[in-house]
């Protein structure tokens, strides 16, 4: 389990910016020990314990990269075709016998180019005669022809330690053979709901009550990195269950996460109780929506002062939990895991809304994203508020509006971050 020291994360000043609040994360949050040897088959999501240096040059082999003849090119004429008489065949997966000068052998994709041809006429360019190929000029040396180590030379970094294994990252390894690789152990993340107003999905829902989402989305987004999620239920309004059920949740997690209670209100417990049990750091981010967030540490098992389980408090609203969640959950989780910083997605769009905020605060607007005449202009979704789920539903992404923005007017570039990339 992760031990983070109670004061690791100890700050004093005015509301954070998002910038801030993750330069808190890199500098503060020790790199993971430990590793765990799997099958590739299984290593998809990971993140790669150790750097992976190339055993073997890849492609391991001078090779063709298209279905046609290679030759020598230096046999070729200064002007007008050349005629070189067929002397062999090669198809992929057999050796390749050596090529005389003057003569050129078919080969096809993948094959290796016999030994002395240095080029490869592709079939489609190529005019046949009586048991030889006419190549015609032009064609520059080694073209259509792939040599050893042009994709990774070997002993060359194939993959740097903290890179989460995906698809790509899995081919590759494949390529160079590996059966198996060391990749960092999972990150268990509990997942709390507060509230007495809520109920599970499936349960019968009292006359006060609404049905729990943010521990649900919560979870799902938890699920695109590389961690165990831990469905951990709602904790209730009662200032002594919430501190014991948190307490009782640390020592088995990595990261503990809640939605709602960490704000000032009498019903408000989830802050109380991290206080209680360790140290508590109110990062208050300066973003709308989403600036209560509370960050700690609770005491590791047995009141030790230093070494505890993490825990972050996102706000209740749904949409603040997700803004805050990207910007301190998921850089937390990845630093957590020992994996690389993956900066969110950013793309350019055009305004296609007016609107004012205040300065010092950023402002994450959801909107809707339309082709444009050269970039895709953001519409802004026609109802506010933190609590509307349809807001996420129904657009693309969030226009990001830096501090120093105080308006926007159509046509003004912003940035926006696409929901594909996120969620």
């Amino acid at each position: 389990m992760a031990q983070l020291s109670d004061d690791c994360f100890a700050f004093g000043g005015p509301l954070l910016s998002v910038e801030a609040a993750e330069a808190l994360i890199a500098a503060r949050v020790p790199a993971p020990a430990g590793e765990d040897m799997v099958a590739l088959g299984a290593a998809l999501g990971r993140v790669l314990a150790r750097d992976l240096p190339a055993p073997l040059p890849l492609p391991p082999f001078f090779n063709s990269a298209v279905d046609g003849y290679a030759f020598r090119h230096a046999d070729l004429m200064g002007e007008g075709p050349t005629r070189l008489v067929l002397a062999g065949r090669v198809a992929a997966g057999q050796p390749a016998a050596p090529l005389a000068p003057g003569t050129a052998a078919r080969i096809f994709t993948g094959a290796p180019m016999p030994p002395g041809a240095d080029t490869v006429l592709m079939q489609e360019d190529a005019a046949l005669a009586e048991g030889a190929v006419l190549v015609p000029p032009g064609l520059k040396p080694g073209a259509n022809a792939r040599p050893a180590g042009e994709d990774v030379a070997r002993g060359a970094l194939a993959l740097p330690a903290g890179r989460r294994l995906r698809a790509p990252e899995i081919g590759l390894a494949a390529a160079l053979g590996c059966a198996s690789l060391p990749v960092r152990p999972r990150v268990r993340v509990g997942v709390f709901s507060t509230g007495d107003e809520l109920a599970s999905p499936g349960a019968a829902l009292g006359a006060a009550q609404t049905y729990d989402s943010n521990r649900f989305t919560l979870l799902a987004l938890l699920a695109r990195l590389p961690v165990e999620p831990v469905d951990l239920g709602i904790l209730p309004d009662r200032a002594e269950a919430c501190a014991a059920a948190l307490a009782s949740a640390a020592g088995a997690h990595d990261l503990l996460l809640t939605s709602g209670g960490v704000s000032t209100g009498e019903e408000d417990h989830v802050r109380a109780a991290i206080e209680a049990g360790g140290r508590l750091v109110f990062w208050r981010l300066a973003v709308k929506p989403g600036r209560p967030a509370a960050l700690g540490v609770l005491r590791g098992a047995g009141g030790a002062s230093i070494g505890g389980t993490p825990v972050l408090g996102l706000p209740g609203n749904p949409v603040a939990a997700v803004v805050t969640f990207l910007h301190l959950a998921r850089p937390l989780v990845l630093r957590l895991a020992g994996a690389l910083p993956e900066p969110l997605l950013r793309v350019p769009a055009e305004s296609g809304f007016r609107y004012r905020k205040k300065s010092g605060r950023r402002e994450y607007v959801r909107v809707r994203l339309a082709p444009g005449a050269t970039l895709p202009v953001a519409e802004k979704f026609e109802r506010e508020g933190a609590g509307l789920l349809t807001s996420l539903t129904e657009c693309d992404a969030f226009a990001e509006l830096p501090e120093d923005v105080v308006t926007v007017a159509p046509g003004d570039p912003v940035r926006v971050l696409p929901f594909a990339a996120l969620f």
